[in-house]
């Protein structure tokens, strides 16, 4: 053990006269504790949070959609062919959507109903995982009961409608019948071949599927498509893809649009929401260091015969600056310690058990989500360290430049 190092354990360990110095190096501990535990648990959440959001985005929806300005694609099959060939796509699919009006057994309901066909856009989207009640193989035509093809309906949809799987809800299309009475709109009625739970609201009181042949029938499009779905190799290269997507298209009016641009201004606000959350708890560390600073000012006007003292045995200025600042970063890092360690508890014990709810209405996700990154708790710790550091600076400095004789001889 060094000399500095010595001096500094002694100094934190005060003495009963030096009770009020002990209880801020207490206080000071705590308030660095509480903001990095702060910290560590609101950016788990944060990180959580966009991690839920993309699973359930991806889950959904396709990481490149193709699409036509003006009208439907007549020609899809064309560009499904161009589009399949390009480097990275791993499937592609057409797909229909369009808005139409559902009736239930109890209420009715605006919809967006996408048409799909389930064995190739499975290959694109996972929508399987996120049905609990029935499947999405009771979209095919086969699995046709009675004349009733299958629609796979959203948990909250479901609910506002009052059906269950096996019932028979009614579509009311755009497209128009002609019929004794004139032009009416084409209804058709399928029966409920699933319950899809995304733990998104938004998706599951708005959205319902059928297959795309139901859809092109209903629709009354022949086989055409409003858009084509792509996968890719890596999703976090959407931008890229689409615009190599792009270069293999015949031109305007057909566009690529990724996931990332779809979805941008969430992307964009969740990161912004980061920092800002980020830098306004990193203010209760700063609050902490100046309580550090202030312990360490009164320690010092404590200690100046002791310092005087050290300096007329040899001890150099540089040796007396080392023990202050060792003083300040002991505080620093065991609180430091105590606050990382108390937030990765926070998240597991929310990780596990679920404690903090939330309501699926207002939010994405049914509870409080957490996702805790190494290199997260690095940059908050080593934020931590960096603002305690500054704060032991200025009272070491102070101690350092005491003049031993003028301080032995008032002291």
């Amino acid at each position: 053990m060094s000399f500095e190092s010595f001096i500094a354990g002694r100094y934190l360990r005060a003495k009963r006269r030096e009770a009020f110095i002990s209880l801020n190096t207490l206080i000071s501990t705590g308030g660095v504790a509480l903001g990095v535990m702060a910290l560590v648990t609101v950016i788990a959440v944060m990180t959580g949070a966009d991690r839920q959001m993309r699973k359930n985005i991806l889950g959904i929806s396709s990481h490149v959609s193709v699409m036509r300005y003006g009208g439907d694609m007549a020609d899809y099959r064309r560009v499904l062919d161009r589009v399949a060939k390009v480097p990275g796509v791993t499937a592609a699919a057409p797909q229909i959507m369009t808005q139409v009006l559902v009736k239930g057994p109890q209420e009715s309901a605006g919809v967006v109903l996408y048409g799909i066909d389930p064995v190739a856009g499975g290959r694109v989207t996972d929508l399987a995982p996120f049905v609990k009640r029935g499947s999405m193989e009771g979209l095919m035509p086969e699995k046709a009961v009675d004349g009733r093809p299958g629609i796979i309906l959203g948990r909250d949809l479901a609910l506002q409608l009052g059906a269950i799987t096996g019932d028979l809800v009614a579509l009311v299309a755009p497209s128009t019948t002609l019929s004794p009475m004139g032009a009416v709109p084409t209804v058709r009625r399928f029966r409920v071949a699933g319950i899809l739970d995304s733990g998104w609201f938004q998706y599951d009181a708005t959205f319902a599927w059928i297959h795309i042949a139901e859809a092109r029938s209903l629709l009354r499009m022949g086989d055409a498509a409003t858009s084509i779905e792509v996968a890719i190799k890596d999703p976090g290269r959407a931008k890229e893809a689409a615009g190599e997507i792009s270069g293999a298209l015949p031109g305007f009016p057909y566009h690529a649009e990724d996931w990332m641009s779809r979805y941008g201004p969430l992307w964009e606000a969740l990161a912004l929401e980061k920092l800002a959350m980020f830098v306004i708890l990193l203010f209760i560390v700063l609050v902490a260091a100046f309580n550090i600073a202030g312990t360490l000012i009164m320690m010092v006007m404590e200690k100046r015969r002791d310092i005087a003292i050290l300096k007329a045995m040899g001890a150099t200025g540089r040796s007396i600056l080392s023990i202050f600042v060792m003083n300040g970063m002991t505080i620093g890092a065991v609180g430091t310690a105590i606050g990382v360690s108390s937030g990765l508890i926070l998240c597991f014990l929310q990780e596990r058990y679920q404690i903090v709810s939330l309501d699926a209405k207002v939010y994405p996700f049914g509870a409080l989500p957490v996702a805790v990154e190494f290199w997260d708790v690095a940059a908050i710790a080593g934020a931590a360290m960096v603002i305690v550091f500054a704060a032991t600076l200025y009272p070491a400095w102070q101690a350092a430049r005491l003049e031993p004789v003028e301080t032995i001889r008032y002291s």
